[in-house]
């Protein structure tokens, strides 16, 4: 991986509730999720999202989340066992070089990747891994924090994203981030 990996400690200040009062994950995730569906979160943290779209996607839904820090799944796991989430989250831990998703070929309905994009040490590479992942029409929200990503950077990333057969379809906005939806064709 990348070696700007946000360390496994971070993630406790990125679950934190006061975060909330920033960004509301159900307001951000409510238009791109429904009750039932296979979501795959890159780089899910301690579940800042993660533990929201387990709620949005219900008992029947399911969340992927891969992480390359077992810390990170670790924090992850605590917090959805105390919000009884627990059942509709599988965690995996990433290699160095893939996610390891290719059991997920065309079954994803929505991928989140918020702010790991960055971190990742090929854009293409991964976006290769979810385009495959996802079902056709499937969707991504890609956001990149505007601290980290400059536009250009955000603009190759979307390059890498289209070469993997992923289509533009808006600019959400996304507070202090670069942001775009993504389809699968």
């Amino acid at each position: 991986m990348a070696e700007r990996v946000c360390p496994w400690w971070i993630g406790y200040l990125m679950a934190s509730p006061i975060r909330r009062w920033m960004e509301n994950p159900e307001e951000l995730l409510r238009p791109y999720i429904r009750e039932g569906m296979t979501v795959l979160e890159p780089g899910p943290g301690m579940g800042f999202f993660t533990l929201p779209m387990a709620a949005l996607v219900g008992p029947s839904g399911r969340i992927v989340a891969v992480d390359i820090q077992d810390k990170m799944l670790d924090g992850l796991r605590r917090r959805a066992v105390k919000a009884g989430l627990l059942p509709r989250i599988e965690t995996r831990l990433a290699k160095p070089d893939s996610m390891g998703v290719g059991d997920l070929k065309g079954t994803v309905d929505f991928v989140l990747a918020f702010a790991m994009v960055h971190e990742m040490p090929s854009a293409e590479v991964f976006f290769r891994e979810i385009a495959d992942a996802l079902r056709p029409g499937g969707q991504v929200l890609l956001a990149e924090p505007t601290g980290h990503v400059k536009p250009e950077g955000f603009e190759r990333e979307l390059v890498a994203a289209r070469a993997a057969g992923l289509e533009e379809t808006g600019r959400p906005p996304v507070r202090r981030s670069l942001s775009a939806a993504l389809c699968k064709s």
